[in-house]
């Protein structure tokens, strides 16, 4: 199991010195880019996590990995040079989770995700975004799914808020009140 109080810990460092510098959002996205890269490649993951590997060892891969992720700010890749350190790579995932989560709280944002039956048009995915937004009173960041077992409508989750309209929840809804009956 994961600490996430360590995670918490490089998060809010990370935070701290990088609104100093103003690039709280750059720094969000190259860490999330840096975690994704490790995630999507196993035989690299398995030598940042592996003990196996020398601290040297891993020192050469972050760097290699850190020329993968565009103009890199020097504060994450202090950061991420710390944690080959510190032996605390394996953290690399759940500390961009937490930065992002706490880069969005400063910012007055709120992430969620909508699934429909079907494709959302980009009008139809506006207006959602707007009514959610009026709602929460933050700026929403939604992503899109897919689910075709929905039938139809839409299901829409900002924060630990769920917004069913989802077709396949009203008829389980009728279906339940029919049977009360």
């Amino acid at each position: 199991m994961v600490n996430v109080s360590i995670a918490r810990r490089y998060a809010r460092a990370l935070l701290d010195v990088s609104s100093e510098a103003g690039r709280i959002d750059a720094v969000a996205e190259q860490l999330s880019a840096f975690a994704d890269i490790v995630a999507k490649n196993p035989e690299l993951a398995d030598v940042l996590h592996n003990p196996a590997y020398s601290r040297s060892q891993r020192a050469q891969v972050v760097e290699g990995v850190m020329k993968l992720v565009p103009q890199m700010e020097a504060v994450l890749a202090n950061t991420l040079r710390l944690l080959v350190d510190r032996n605390r790579l394996s953290y690399v995932p759940d500390i961009a989770r937490v930065f992002r989560d706490m880069a969005d709280a400063r910012a007055g944002r709120v992430r969620g995700s909508v699934t429909s039956a079907a494709t959302l048009s980009a009008d139809s995915l506006a207006q959602l975004k707007q009514t959610l937004q009026k709602m929460t009173q933050r700026e929403v960041i939604l992503e899109t799914r897919v689910d075709s077992s929905l039938l139809g409508g839409v299901s829409a989750q900002v924060g630990s808020i769920l917004y069913d309209g989802s077709l396949r929840t009203q008829l389980e809804g009728m279906r339940r009140e029919l049977k009360q009956h």
